[in-house]
Parts: structure tokens; sequence; C-alpha cells
């Protein structure tokens, strides 16, 4: 079956360097749409075309949907991949694609809204047969049911925005004399962030793992996974490092979170690359928390554990060609250090401004995929992520030994980064020995970074 001729990437960074790699090796002809901001970034300059969309904030360009079709109009692209963030999970482009007849390389507008929707997912998967954290049925009403909620599965509890992501919209709650604040903070900056103040409530699970599964679905009805990835290492929700295979993962456990993960893709007739994230306690008892219908940022650790280009499996499931047909499971080790424009000595304050100087690791089991270089200007516009650096080793050990050795050699000067953080984490003992939650940086020693 014949590929696409020519695909848009509406995204901008080293996700849209990564998709253009994977459609050079396929003989897919590319096209960069651009920011204003964005003009000299390296996306632009490998595609072969390029179409500035609008001014520096995402709002005029990235998110402007019309702009984007057009663009795709003018240059001929029979389909458009959107990466992540933006527009990658909003159901209104997925259909808009369709009416213009550009395939969306991603989730079917009936698949996003399904699952972009927590409130919604957390019923599909119930439906399923794949536990979930005890909590509201569906949306609150009012703050009055939510603390209705909170006494009947019993505190802490969280709140959750329904459109949310990145940590927004989230309030832990331990007692009911703070569930008025939280849920007012909580729902103010829900609308402020999504447009979006609904929520829902669930239970707040204690000395939690963060452990996702990636699957892919043919939306046929067949599916299968390529294992786990831990991303507890996590500040605001906001991750900042992850690893497969995960520390306290064993095949029993990792077989039934793959196969939940594998019912919820076929239940919906899923398309394309998604992630299923789990919440798993300190039983090893494993709760669905929420699906993310694209490519994820930490995608390249499974890449590297599987040898499977995870970007390549998209493009050919939305061309209509058949699964690749079966669960990959990690042969070694991997964990990816997300290096972001921030200062971690100053509570991670953004650190945008032009890198004077460049120095890129590498040597074997390295790999980084970023789009910065020097003399580039980190523009403060959008999310402050300009590398991510991956190490691969035959053991756990092996890959964190090889992390330090290339975070020694990674040189970014002109601006802060967040490579003094992961240096001191990779000679963290709790670290080193696995043993860490989701709360994990909530006690870690910031002080003691070398900025």
């Amino acid at each position: 079956m014949k590929l696409f001729n020519k695909i848009l990437i509406a995204n901008r960074g080293e996700i849209a360097l990564r998709i253009i790699r994977t459609c050079k090796e396929l003989g897919i002809k590319t096209v960069a749409v651009y920011s204003v901001a964005d003009k000299e970034s390296l996306h632009v300059r490998f595609a072969d075309e390029a179409v500035c969309i609008g001014a520096a904030q995402g709002k005029d360009s990235y998110l402007k949907i019309p702009h984007i079709i057009a663009a795709a109009e003018i240059t001929n692209a029979d389909a458009i991949h959107p990466g992540y963030g933006f527009l990658s999970e909003n159901a209104e482009f997925s259909a808009i694609c369709a009416e213009h007849d550009i395939k969306f390389i991603g989730a079917s507008a009936e698949m996003i809204n399904k699952m972009g929707d927590k409130a919604t997912a957390k019923a599909t998967v119930k439906s399923a047969g794949v536990p979930t954290v005890p909590g509201s049925e569906g949306l609150l009403e009012s703050v009055e049911q939510g603390i209705k909620e909170a006494k009947e599965v019993g505190y802490p509890v969280i709140i959750k925005a329904t459109a949310g992501g990145g940590g927004k919209g989230m309030r832990i709650i331990n007692e009911e004399a703070d569930f008025q604040k939280a849920w007012d903070s909580a729902t103010q900056e829900a609308i402020a962030s999504f447009g979006n103040g609904a929520m829902y409530l669930e239970k707040f699970v204690v000395e939690p793992k963060h452990v996702e599964i990636q699957i892919f679905g043919d939306g046929k009805g067949d599916a299968c996974h390529l294992s786990e990835r831990d991303c507890s290492i996590q500040r605001r929700h906001q991750k900042l490092v992850e690893e497969t295979p995960s520390p306290i993962m064993t095949q029993e456990l990792r077989d039934e979170m793959g196969d939940a993960a594998v019912a919820i893709a076929k239940a919906i007739n899923y398309e394309g690359a998604g992630t299923v994230e789990f919440l798993v306690d300190k039983y090893k008892k494993f709760y669905f928390m929420e699906m993310n219908t694209r490519i994820q940022v930490e995608h390249p650790i499974t890449e590297e554990v599987t040898s499977f280009d995870l970007v390549k499996e998209q493009i050919k499931l939305a061309a209509g060609m058949p699964l690749s047909g079966r669960n990959y499971y990690p042969k070694a080790f991997s964990i990816e250090c997300r290096i972001n424009a921030e200062d971690p000595t100053k509570n991670f304050r953004p650190s945008p401004g032009k890198i004077t100087h460049l120095h890129i690791p590498g040597g074997h089991g390295i790999r980084v995929d970023s789009h910065v270089y020097a003399g580039y200007i980190i523009p403060p516009y959008y999310d402050s992520m300009i590398a991510k650096l991956i190490s691969v080793g035959q053991t756990r050990e092996e890959a964190i030994v090889r992390m330090k050795r290339a975070l020694e050699e990674f040189v970014i000067e002109g601006i802060k980064t967040t490579i003094p953080f992961h240096l001191k984490l990779m000679d963290d003992p709790k670290f080193l020995e696995g043993d860490f939650t989701t709360k994990f940086l909530e006690t870690f020693d910031f002080d003691s970074i070398e900025g």
C-alpha cells in the first residue's frame, strides 16, 4: 500500500525534526510550519518546504487551525502529523483535517473525545474491565457534591480538570476544611488554561508510581503494546526523567498492565500511537489514570529498548497498513533526561536567551534529540524543553553511568539548564535503588545543586 506523498508537520522543535527524519527514510516529502519566532529553527531548514503561519505566540501560529490547513492546501500535503502538544489531541482539528481530505496522523475526533475527556475516558475503561481509582462517576456539578463524594471515598482526594494536562487544574485535598479553597483555585486555573472549569474527583493514591504503557492500534479492533515507561520523577505533575523498564516491574505485572492497555485500545477501535497511563501503589495494584492519544515526549526510550521506530509505525498505520502485530518487550535499559532551559536552583525559573556555546555528548549508548545549536535564541513563548538526552545499557546501572557521563559532556552556555539537577539525581541513593514515587522531588535537596 502506498504511503503519503507529503506530510505537513504541525509542530516545532525537536519533535518536528524527529518526524522529518523518519519521513526522509520513508521517501516522503515534508512541510514545516513555523512562527515568526521560529524562522531560524532547524525544522524549517531541514524540511523540503516551509510556511510561516503566524506571530510568535502559539495561539497566533501553532494553534491556528485555519492557518495550518491553508498551509497544507497550498503545499498539496496529503497528511498532517501533529507531534505532541499544541493541536495533537484537538478533536476539532482532527475532524477538520478529515473534512479537507487530509489524513490526520493521530486519533480520530471520536477517539480524542472518548479518551481526551478524563471523565468519559474513565467510564470507557471501566466498561473494558480495567481497574480505575475510586471517585466520582462523572463531572462534579458543584463544590457541595465534591465534598459529599470526598466523604464517601475518604481523604486524601484529588480534584482534576476534565480538560486538563501538564498538571494544571489539579489539587490534592487532605481534609474537608481545605476543599472550598482548593476547588476555587483549581477551577480558576482550568478555565484560564483550557477554557473549561469542569472537575472530577478521585481517591488520592498514596506512594504511587506513575507507569505508562505504549500502545498501537490499527483502527479495526486490533492492538498491541510496547511495554512500560516509568515517569515517576516529576515536578508539579511535569515529567523530568523517564525510564524503561520500570524498577518495580515484574513480568506478571507487565503482562497484566499491558493486557489492560490493549483491552482499552481494542474496545474503542483505536488507531495509531497512544499511551495508557496508570498509577501503581506500593502493593503493585494499578489503576487507570488517563490515555494520551498521541506520540509522547518520552517515546525514544521505548524505541531504544525495542529497536522499533514509533513514528514510522504511526505513519504506516495512518496510511492503512496493518499493525506490526505483536507485543514488544524491553531488551535493554534506557533513561531519558529532559534538558530544559530552566534554572533548577531558582525553582526551575525559565531561562530563555541565546546559546553561546554548545557541545552535544556522544559515544556508545547515547542519543540526543534536539533542535538547538550554537547561536540559537531560545524564544520565551513555548515549552522550555530544548533537548532530550537518552542513554541505553544492558543493565539499569550501566544506563545510569552512561547518562551521568553524557550529562558531564553536555555543554550549553549562555543560558541556565536542568543539567545540574540531572547530575545530582544520578548520584541520589534512592534513585540509584529505584526507590522513588511521584512524591520523590518533594524531599529532594535542591539547595545542593551546583548551578
